[in-house]
């Protein structure tokens, strides 16, 4: 990687992270509680998964064998999940390598997907609009907590990853992802809070 893009690399991941957590202490509840929540996270835990996180996307970023942005990276009680769609299995093995040899990492969720063949430029500008038309119907919906899912395409395959509350939500954002016209499949790689 040119050694002058990981300050901007590292910035980026930062400000993701420190975003992800100011909307996250900000947001109003309007999700009906599910009759049984996960236990609640305190607020020295979410810091200590959004540092985490961040120090992970980090060295994705900085490591020149692996493709950095394809990955999506959520943490949840030092658990560390990995998505999205990715090229290869050694992509895969060396993400998993990389997150693991992070400090504060308890645990590695891999829940990355291979590619299916290369992709286009109009391909990855579909997919990207795809991604988010599906995003925003997930934000539309009174059921689902849009801001846990991560959202992919790839050749208008939508993957879904993040750490959610219930069954019910995870039901729900696959039947609105699947709603969304364009999606040719979701794969679901979402998880319920322990």
């Amino acid at each position: 990687m040119n050694k002058r893009l990981i300050p901007l690399a590292l910035s980026l991941a930062l400000i993701a992270g420190m975003t992800t957590l100011v909307a996250g202490c900000s947001r109003e509840e309007a999700v009906p509680v599910p009759a049984t929540m996960p236990p609640p996270t305190s607020m020295g835990t979410d810091i200590d998964d959004t540092v985490i996180t961040t120090k992970v996307k980090a060295a994705l970023l900085g490591d020149d064998d692996i493709k950095g942005l394809d990955i999506k990276v959520e943490t949840r009680k030092g658990t560390v999940m990995l998505s999205g769609f990715v090229d290869g299995q050694a992509q895969i093995d060396r993400a998993i390598s990389v997150t693991r040899a992070v400090e504060g990492v308890k645990e590695t969720e891999n829940n990355m997907t291979l590619r299916d063949g290369k992709s286009t430029t109009g391909n990855m500008v579909d997919d990207g609009m795809l991604t988010a038309k599906v995003k925003s119907a997930l934000m539309a919906d009174d059921i689902v907590k849009s801001s846990d899912i991560a959202v992919v395409t790839n050749r208008a395959e939508v993957q879904l990853s993040g750490f959610v509350d219930s069954q019910a939500q995870v039901d729900r954002a696959l039947v609105v992802a699947r709603a969304v016209e364009g999606v040719h499949g979701v794969v679901n790689q979402m998880s319920i809070k322990k």
